[in-house]
């Protein structure tokens, strides 16, 4: 394949023939695509095994969260899937970073493992309540150093706080940012923000937009819309 996209198209539906039908009218050349929570759990793996098959780099954004042996468990099988990129809490710990990573290593089809830090839809207000007083972006960095430290690829963050994790740990740190939407589009249920140009020169390394491409009259043209935005960026 060639080199990866840099915009990874959110499939925020509810049932697999919608986002089939999304993806029937997008070129895997030009985006990667992300499976989650809802959609996942309605249309199950073989969704996932047929957006590989139509030649897209399928993001597996399941954040996975539990006991170590669980999590790299399930990180396996959804190497075994096909999948590009998949996903967990760094909250879960070294440990369960490590052992998630070490399952991985073992396989030459590793996809990339990648570590939620703080959602996009929390701020500093949400982050007091459940106990952790940083703020966003001190928190971000914590979890980003354990990230780099259990070994795994990157870490999804908000583009708010790209700039900071680029500049302490470097480039070939991957940043995944969701909460990315062009200049005039609905927020949603997004706090921290960027537009997609603001996120790449942030340092993102790969920007997932969902409703700006799926709810498009033309999801084709509003992403090369985005594409001219980043552009040089």
């Amino acid at each position: 394949m060639t080199a990866a996209p840099k915009i990874i198209v959110a499939l925020d539906y509810p049932a697999a023939t919608p986002a089939l039908a999304l993806t029937s009218r997008l070129d895997p050349q030009r985006c990667a695509v992300k499976v989650g929570k809802e959609l996942f759990t309605r249309a199950g793996p073989g969704l996932v095994e047929t957006l590989v098959d139509r030649g897209f780099r399928v993001f597996l954004d399941l954040k996975f969260h539990d006991i170590p042996n669980t999590v790299a468990a399930a990180c396996d099988a959804a190497a075994d899937l096909g999948v590009w990129m998949v996903n967990l809490h760094a909250s879960g710990g070294r440990r369960m970073m490590e052992a998630a990573q070490e399952r991985l290593a073992a396989r030459t089809d590793a996809p990339l493992l990648i570590a939620v830090t703080v959602l996009t839809s929390l701020d500093r207000d949400d982050l007091i309540e459940i106990g952790c007083p940083d703020e966003p972006v001190a928190r971000v960095l914590r979890l980003a150093r354990l990230t780099r430290a259990a070994g795994l690829a990157g870490i999804v963050c908000s583009p708010q706080e790209a700039a900071a994790v680029r500049a302490e740990l470097g480039p070939g740190f991957r940043l995944v940012t969701p909460g990315v939407r062009p200049a005039g589009a609905a927020v949603g249920d997004q706090r921290r923000i960027m537009t997609p140009r603001e996120a790449m020169v942030a340092g993102a390394d790969y920007l997932v937009i969902g409703r700006p491409v799926t709810a498009a009259s033309d999801p084709l043209a509003a992403l090369a819309a985005i594409e001219a935005e980043i552009a040089g960026a």
